[in-house]
């Protein structure tokens, strides 16, 4: 559903929604049920003689010209409410401390409504934190690209994530139905907006097609969230009534799980794959760069420990994900993020069968 910027209601409901999904993501059932990321088909290949100290190991990366101390992102959740502002704050200043990216929420009530601007403004906590400005893709058709790049300028985002969903909007009451025009705003944005582009999915994945359309438009860095950790389908789901819910509860387990997604975006020759969906590790995040992926992101989790502890929660969580990653990365003989990439892997026969779908279309 497109809305009037001029209208104040429309980004009073954006922001209710905002809330709305911020609760129902922290305290209820909104995990996909049966479908799995597929990270726990790829094995890694122990070695038993790493010969390395295990705090010589180096994990950082270089994502968008900045360092990372560790290969992650707090994946971007919310924003245009009171409560996202706080949420906002408190994760990015523990992003900042620890050294990892940060994503925010999508931006639409911002673009609806200006003076939200500061529920998205992290930079006072996080100067220097890897940042990305997030704004769905029927939105991005529907604004010029100079204003769009005014509402990254405002928050001082490195690059733009412009998100695809077209599965949580169509269970969503007051979702989108008009989807046409996508890739030619993602090729628009690709050439016309002075900063990066990640094409981002919202928990059903990127599958191969995609990935090569994607690419052939121009974009060259996605973040792939796929299916196998929080279903928006399901967040949607359970805000609906009537035969919405009945649609959220048919199309829950829907989407490319991770591992393949990540698989296919590499594959199509993207230059920056950020792996989203379901990762909970490290070893989730090792797996991940094992198959191709730049890094891997969370949200949910860090939202949730957040929640039960705070700032020193989310700050755990983070230093739990680092020490998983490096035990791991030890445990194959890797003593860097390359090495890790080179390592030898296995995979199980269901991965094999999504994999196939991709050296079919060559």
């Amino acid at each position: 559903m497109t809305t009037d910027p001029s209208n104040p209601t429309a980004g009073n409901r954006t922001a209710s929604r905002k809330d709305e999904h911020i609760a129902i993501a922290e305290h209820e059932d909104v995990g996909f049920h049966r479908t799995g990321t597929l990270l726990d088909e790829v094995q890694l290949i122990h070695d038993s003689l790493p010969d390395m100290h295990i705090d010589d190991i180096d994990t950082s990366v270089e994502v968008f010209g900045k360092r990372l101390r560790v290969p992650l992102m707090v994946a971007g959740m919310t924003g245009g409410s009171e409560r996202a502002r706080e949420i906002n704050k408190q994760l990015a200043a523990e992003a900042e401390s620890f050294g990892c990216g940060f994503g925010l929420g999508s931006q639409r009530a911002m673009l609806e409504r200006p003076e939200l601007t500061d529920t998205y403004a992290v930079r006072d906590v996080a100067p220097n934190v890897l940042l990305f400005g997030n704004i769905g893709v029927v939105q991005a058709r529907d604004a010029e690209s100079a204003a769009l790049r005014d509402m990254v300028d405002r928050v001082g985002a490195d690059a733009l994530c412009v998100h695809m969903n077209p599965a949580q909007e169509v269970v969503q009451p007051e979702g989108d139905r008009d989807f046409r025009g996508g890739l030619d705003t993602m090729a628009r944005l690709a050439r016309e907006l002075g900063k990066p582009i990640i094409a981002k999915e919202t928990g059903c994945g990127i599958s191969h097609r995609t990935a090569h359309r994607l690419y052939e438009a121009g974009v060259r860095n996605v973040d792939v969230s796929g299916a196998g950790g929080t279903s928006w389908v399901a967040v949607e789901m359970k805000r609906a009534r009537g035969t919405k819910r009945g649609l959220g509860e048919l199309l829950r387990e829907w989407g490319v799980p991770t591992a393949a997604a990540v698989a296919f975006t590499r594959a199509a020759g993207m230059q920056t794959v950020i792996a989203t969906g379901g990762i909970e590790t490290g070893l989730d995040i090792a797996k991940a760069i094992a198959l191709g992926a730049s890094m891997g992101g969370m949200a949910r989790p860090v939202l949730k420990a957040l929640g039960a502890g705070g700032p020193e929660g989310a700050r755990a969580a983070l230093q739990r994900v680092e020490q998983e990653l490096r035990a791991v990365m030890l445990l194959v003989g890797a003593p860097n993020i390359d090495a890790l990439r080179k390592s030898p892997r296995l995979y199980a026969p269901t991965l094999e069968r999504w994999l196939s779908l991709a050296n079919e279309a060559r």
